[in-house]
């Protein structure tokens, strides 16, 4: 496989949850940002919160990507136009801006000797972010990035093998081979880290399942089956939040 400085850095990423005390400068915050803005994009649907005050782990910055329509429609009333595209397919567009804005920041601070860690429920607290900013309608907060200096070093985490992964000219049938050792890959990747031990991070079982598993078999794949097996099943808490930030999902008629 080949390799530069970019890509080293890109395949040494990690999400860091504890900062050193030292701060970025703001050349340092410009630096990042600017790099996140030359992200592709498609409208410029993203704009970006910041805050320096207490963020989680004991991150010195603290930032929010927002889905931002507002900015737009004042732009396209410049030109005494309205929006008649649907909710949700902006929606969909701005994630992609905000996504590919989010990823450019994280290697740049990478590349800086920085590190960070996505918070990703941030949709299903878009209401208090939206008070707590005094954010305008329209204004979707998606997801956040703490980031700051490591004071820790471990391993990165395991992935899928390629061939679970790049499917090309056609999605291929999954054996069971292939699924059973992308589990395997996954699930003795992080055992051999003591992941989900050290954290003490095993979810209980809210359904009518017995528990089997110990912190010497529970890993990824139990990990990530019981999240999306026992939980968010109704997509109205979701809706709530879009709409109270002026985002309407539904058909017309």
């Amino acid at each position: 496989m080949l390799t530069n400085p970019v890509i080293e850095s890109m395949l040494n990423r990690k999400s860091v949850r504890k900062y050193s005390d030292q701060k970025p400068t703001d050349e340092v915050i410009e630096t990042v940002v600017r790099a996140g803005q030359q992200a592709p994009f498609a409208s410029q649907l993203c704009s970006l919160l910041l805050s320096r005050k207490k963020a989680p782990f004991g991150a010195p910055l603290w930032f929010t990507f927002c889905v931002d329509m507002h900015r737009m429609e004042l732009i396209m009333a410049k030109r005494g136009w309205t929006v008649v595209a649907n909710d949700l397919s902006m929606l969909l567009f701005g994630i992609q801006d905000a996504a590919l804005m989010a990823e450019n920041m994280v290697i740049a601070a990478e590349s800086l000797g920085m590190g960070s860690c996505f918070l990703g429920m941030t949709p299903y607290r878009a209401g208090r972010i939206q008070k707590q900013y005094n954010l305008p309608k329209r204004v979707f907060p998606l997801v956040e990035l703490v980031m700051g200096y490591p004071a820790e070093e471990f391993p990165t985490r395991p992935r899928y093998p390629l061939e679970f992964t790049l499917f090309e000219d056609k999605y291929p049938e999954l054996t069971d081979a292939m699924t059973e050792n992308a589990m395997r890959v996954m699930d003795e990747g992080y055992l051999a880290q003591g992941y989900y031990r050290k954290q003490k991070a095993k979810i209980k079982l809210e359904v009518n399942r017995e528990e089997t598993f110990t912190y010497g078999d529970y890993s990824w794949t139990e990990h990530i089956s019981r999240k999306w097996g026992q939980w968010l099943s109704d997509p109205k808490e979701l809706l709530d939040q879009m709409e109270k930030c002026g985002f309407a999902i539904k058909t017309k008629g």
